[in-house]
């Protein structure tokens, strides 16, 4: 069954098909705080777009219900953080040509205590900013692949500096293609829930968004209505019910599927071309009707 246009659902189907684009608090892990959303809001399932340590706050977006499914959009894009360089010395004068000379690919291994593979990987740091210097204190700002490790990122300037370093206070400012601009609480997620079972539902709508939201960063393919109904049978997507492919978007490229009110069919990956005659155009991934 195909879903409504964005915006036309109902409360119930915004809240099992959305995301909330959460400033996760001090104290509790990403993994504790997506659990209290899943029962404040009622939905069987919910995932966050990538971990973050207990003390480390900021952007965190937390998708709902079957929207769970797109949770690898998140691995696609990338991270901002502003982070406190803690040095063990005097800053030296030549810090912001040495903190420069970060802004690069680096081979980073995931720390001891980490979930994953201690396997050394390549990690790019797109931009690096030395906002500001106090006595021992460096503000950063890092914008950069998913998957970097901050921390990492912090011993590492300390020790090419010649003072020693480590991470102090990190927030995390974007995740693509969130950012903190449009965050919301905790307290605002209760209380605007409150209000909707009271009959206003403007502010839940403001806190809650369609899960097309988390898409916005990935190219697009309009199809039509009898390709979709097709997708939600496990068919890949052939050039015939194919309407439109954004510009610039490649082959092998993450896709999301629409239909033309708006509403996701699918995520997939580019093989084929818009104008193209037969063939498959898009393979499948994960279908999100």
């Amino acid at each position: 069954m195909l879903r409504d246009p964005p915006e036309e659902r109902t409360l119930d189907d915004l809240l099992s098909f959305g995301v909330v684009n959460l400033d996760k608090p001090p104290g509790p892990s990403a993994h504790q705080v997506t659990g209290w959303v899943r029962d404040m809001t009622g939905v069987d399932r919910a995932a966050h777009s990538g971990t973050l340590d207990p003390k480390v706050t900021g952007c965190l977006p937390i998708l709902l219900g079957d929207a769970t499914r797109m949770a690898q959009v998140f691995l696609e894009g990338t991270k901002e953080y502003v982070s406190v360089l803690e040095l063990h010395g005097p800053a030296p004068v030549d810090i912001e040509s040495t903190v420069a000379e970060f802004e690069t690919k680096l081979y980073q291994k995931p720390p001891r205590k980490s979930a994953v593979s201690r396997r050394l990987r390549a990690r790019e740091i797109y931009d690096l900013d030395l906002l500001e210097v106090e006595d021992r204190q460096a503000l950063l700002r890092i914008r950069c692949e998913s998957g970097t490790y901050i921390r990492k990122v912090c011993h590492d300037i300390g020790l090419a500096l010649g003072t020693g370093g480590h991470m102090g206070h990190l927030r995390r400012t974007a995740t693509d293609p969130f950012d903190d601009s449009t965050l919301v609480t905790l307290y605002d997620l209760q209380d605007a829930l409150v209000f909707a079972e009271e009959g206003d539902e403007s502010w839940i709508r403001d806190v809650v968004s369609p899960a097309e939201r988390a898409l916005t960063h990935l190219p697009s393919v309009t199809i039509a209505r009898s390709a979709a109904r097709e997708v939600a049978h496990g068919a890949p997507i052939y050039a015939p019910g194919v309407f439109d492919v954004e510009a610039g978007a490649s082959r092998g490229d993450l896709v999301a599927c629409y239909t033309d009110d708006g509403a996701v069919v699918c995520l997939g990956r580019l093989v084929g071309d818009a104008d193209q005659e037969e063939g498959e155009v898009v393979s499948l991934e994960r279908v999100l009707i």
